[in-house]
């Protein structure tokens, strides 16, 4: 079996699927690992690297494509203007696809990986279960996006985060407040911690209060009748009485803060505005907000995707692709997840093994044999199509 590596095409990605120490892994297996040239250079693996570690470097695009009986790509396929073909129209049918591609929104891409006849695997769909932990590639994602906001946040802000206690006097530690408590919320909960802030967590899941608080942070906590969580640990959608007072009391807090981290996503869902132009008008002057959450539109009703501008005299920060901002780490942790998802649709003798009983398998497959086989996503188009005029 062959497993295929292109250089990532969308801009500003400086991610790789796989790095040479975990291609070394494969090697043993007796998989040949294709690798196009000077695909891990923005992320410091170079081509001597692969090589070293067994891989075959190949440097037409087209050809990698064609020979690779799985391609592992990070961001969703694009058009390749340097070889005039979408990558999809690369892949030959029955090849796999493993990447991150966000089926529920992008269906056109769902549709055309059915009229390719290719089986994909999106790494956004690991299912959250225990026994997936170690393929979970959105909560690796979210480790380093946690970890960088803080330290944008800081730099940002024209403040220390730890308390100083010099000869002039005093400083006060900064107070930062974190917007949702998923995986993301809590490794910057504990990098803000560690930078020496005061921190506050919000979010509307009681479940993880106790979590916050290990981290050394307050936990904000609204007590709601309905639901807040779905069963594989996410938020859900609220009320429209509920969001209510959900950004009533959120406001209170943001007052008072010198950054405002939010993270708050709800799968399927639009995200949702925590944050309130009439919020940020009532921050302290040189505060910061960085929004997480700006390439799905924002927690602030003021972010702009990818933008960093003062408004009110507080600054807000809407990063885009945050861990390909560390991308050494970020490559490395995504790498691993990849490995042991090929794990599973492999054989102990390297061979393509598809077990759709096993339920990661069954859980992340999207397109399979000409058809949508992921009842969500399946689901997700069936609406759109009935949306859509006649």
């Amino acid at each position: 079996m062959k497993i295929g590596v292109p250089r990532e095409i969308i801009a500003n990605e400086t991610r790789v699927a796989l790095v040479p120490d975990h291609v070394a892994q494969l090697k043993k297996k007796g998989i040949e690992v294709l690798v196009e040239t000077g695909a891990g250079v923005t992320s410091s693996f170079l081509d001597e690297a692969y090589q070293k570690a067994g891989a075959t470097i190949v440097t037409d695009t087209a050809t990698l494509f064609a020979q690779s009986d799985v391609v592992c790509k990070v961001q969703r396929p694009l058009r390749n203007e340097a070889v005039g073909k979408h990558e999809i129209e690369m892949l030959h049918p029955g090849s796999v696809l493993l990447t991150f591609f966000q089926p529920l929104v992008n269906h056109d891409l769902v549709k055309m990986l059915v009229d390719a006849q290719v089986t994909s695997f999106s790494m956004d769909a690991i299912p959250r279960t225990t026994r997936a932990q170690s393929m979970d590639a959105l909560s690796s994602m979210s480790t380093v996006a946690g970890y960088k906001a803080v330290l944008i946040g800081a730099n940002a802000m024209g403040k220390f985060f730890p308390m100083f206690m010099t000869a002039a006097g005093t400083v006060p530690p900064a107070k930062v407040l974190v917007l949702g408590a998923g995986v993301a919320g809590l490794q910057a909960i504990a990098t803000a911690r560690r930078l020496g802030a005061v921190v506050e967590a919000f979010d509307v899941r009681p479940a993880v209060k106790e979590q916050v608080q290990s981290l050394g942070a307050k936990f904000i906590e609204l007590e709601l009748e309905e639901s807040t969580e779905t069963q594989g640990g996410y938020a859900t959608q609220l009320s429209e009485e509920a969001h209510k007072r959900e950004v009533e009391l959120i406001h209170k807090h943001v007052r008072d803060a010198d950054v405002v981290i939010t993270t708050a996503l709800i799968p399927g869902k639009p995200t949702p505005v925590l944050i309130t132009e009439e919020m940020v008008r009532d921050m302290k002057p040189g505060s910061v907000i960085v929004d997480l959450a700006s390439e799905n539109g924002g927690n602030c009703e003021l972010t702009e995707a990818g933008c960093d501008f003062l408004r009110h005299n507080v600054r807000i920060v809407g990063p885009l692709n945050v861990p390909s901002l560390m991308p050494v780490h970020a490559s490395q942790l995504y790498s691993k997840n990849i490995l042991n998802f090929l794990g599973l649709i492999t054989s102990i003798e390297g061979a393509l093994n598809l077990n759709f009983d096993d339920d990661i398998v069954a859980g992340t497959c999207i397109t399979h044999e000409g058809r949508i086989v992921n009842p969500q996503v399946k689901a997700a188009l069936e609406t759109t199509l009935e949306r859509s005029p006649a």
